[in-house]
């Protein structure tokens, strides 16, 4: 069994900061890619950031410059710095992983269960 568990989500004002933190446990071998998505009220779920294996980043153009995301191979955690927060950015956030449970097999996709980020104006 694998799961994925997202905290760190809240309500904050327009300009403040949030941090989100995502763990991985369960039977684990490796965890390739890892994300972060979100889903906003009547609107479709959109890549928010992710990270691979080794490091590199890619993020929506419309956080780009004001989220980071990170992780923590060891800790089999993943990260997701939100600065200069806008009511836009206002939506359930899901973690994502991609992760090989077994020495000779695939990675499939896990999803953890959301949070939710209010921001005021």
């Amino acid at each position: 069994q694998v799961q994925l568990v997202e905290s760190g989500g809240g309500l904050v004002q327009a300009g403040g900061s949030l941090r989100l933190s995502c763990g991985a446990s369960g039977s684990i071998f490796s965890i390739n890619a890892m994300g972060w998505y979100r889903r906003a009220p009547g609107k479709q779920r959109e890549l928010v950031a992710t990270i691979t294996s080794g490091g590199t980043t890619r993020y929506a153009d419309s956080v780009k410059d004001r989220f980071t995301i990170s992780r923590d191979n060891a800790k089999n955690m993943v990260y997701l710095q939100m600065n200069s927060l806008k009511p836009e950015d206002t939506a359930v956030y899901y973690c994502n992983a991609d992760i090989r449970t077994l020495r000779y097999g695939t990675s499939y996709p896990y999803w953890g269960q959301g949070t939710q980020v209010t921001v005021s104006s």
